[in-house]
C-alpha cells in the first residue's frame, strides 16, 4: 500500500483533537503487533520437520534383517535447515533411475526436506531403500499424482548391467498412510524384480525400495513403508 507524505502527514494529525491522536496511537501499537503475528504465520516451513527429525524416523538398523547393513555412501538429508521447493515437469524421465535411491525425483517435484539410507545384503546382494520427504502445503498429494504419469512415460528401459529390457507397472495401492502408489521392475534376465512403494502421510511422502524376496520384493517393500510411516505418527509431517 502506498504511504501518504511526510507534509500531508503532519497536516492531517495537527487537526486531530487529543482523543484522536491517543486513538491513533493505541491502534498503530495494535496494528504493529497484527503485523508481527502475520509475518511470522507467512513462514512456509513452520511446523514441517527438518531433515535431521526425519533421519529419526526412519527404520533402524535393527529393523533390517540379518545380515543386512547400511550402505553409508547412500545415506543423507537435509540437517537442521530446508531447501527451496522446486517443480518442472518431466517430460522425458531418465527412467532407469527407478532403480535406485531417491527414485521419488522422477515426479519433478522437490520437497524442502529429506533424509534416506539403504541397507544391503552381504550375503545376497538384496537391497533395501528407505526415504521420507516433506513438502510445503498440499505438494506431497501433488507428487503422489504424478507418479502414473511417471510410469506412462516409463513402460520400459535397458537394464545397463544385464542389458535386457526392464519392464515398468504401477498401481494405486490401499491401506498405507493417506495414499500410496506401487511400481514394480520385472526382466527375465532378472532372478527377481523391484519393488517401490510411495506412501503419503499428511505432508510426508515415504519411499521404499526392495529386492528382497522372491515376490519381487513386494513384501519386504510394504513392510517397510509401514514401519517408517508408524515412526511419523503424532508429527506434524503427519498432520499436515
Amino acid at each position: 500500500m502506498r504511504l501518504p507524505s511526510r507534509a500531508v502527514t503532519l497536516l492531517a494529525v495537527a487537526a486531530l483533537p487529543l482523543a484522536a491522536l491517543t486513538a491513533c496511537s493505541s491502534g498503530s501499537t495494535s496494528d504493529a503487533g497484527t503485523s508481527a503475528k502475520v509475518a511470522k504465520a507467512k513462514d512456509p516451513n513452520a511446523g514441517l520437520l527438518t531433515g535431521a527429525q526425519l533421519k529419526k524416523a526412519l527404520a533402524p538398523a535393527s529393523y533390517f534383517p540379518k545380515g543386512f547393513a547400511v550402505d553409508d555412501s547412500a545415506s543423507r538429508d537435509t540437517g537442521d535447515t530446508y531447501t527451496p521447493p522446486s517443480a518442472k515437469p518431466v517430460a522425458k524421465p531418465e527412467c532407469d533411475l527407478l532403480a535406485g535411491t531417491s527414485w521419488i525425483e522422477l515426479t519433478g517435484i522437490g520437497g524442502v526436506s529429506f533424509a534416506q539410507n539403504s541397507y544391503v545384503s552381504k550375503n545376497t546382494s538384496e537391497e533395501l531403500d528407505q526415504e521420507i520427504d516433506v513438502y510445503r502445503g498440499t505438494t506431497a498429494a501433488d507428487v503422489l499424482k504424478a507418479l502414473p504419469k511417471v510410469v506412462a512415460a516409463c513402460p520400459s528401459y535397458t537394464d545397463s548391467d544385464s542389458h535386457s529390457k526392464v519392464k515398468i507397472a504401477g498401481a494405486a495401492t490401499a491401506g498405507l498412510g493417506d495414499e500410496a502408489y506401487t511400481i514394480t521392475l520385472t526382466s527375465d534376465a532378472w532372478e527377481t524384480g523391484t519393488t517401490l512403494i510411495a506412501a503419503r502421510k499428511g505432508t510426508a511422502v515415504v519411499t521404499a525400495l526392495s529386492t528382497a524376496g522372491s515376490d519381487n520384493g513386494a513384501a519386504n517393500a510394504k513392510k517397510l513403508t509401514d514401519k517408517v510411516l508408524s515412526s511419523l505418527k503424532g508429527t506434524d509431517a503427519a498432520k499436515g
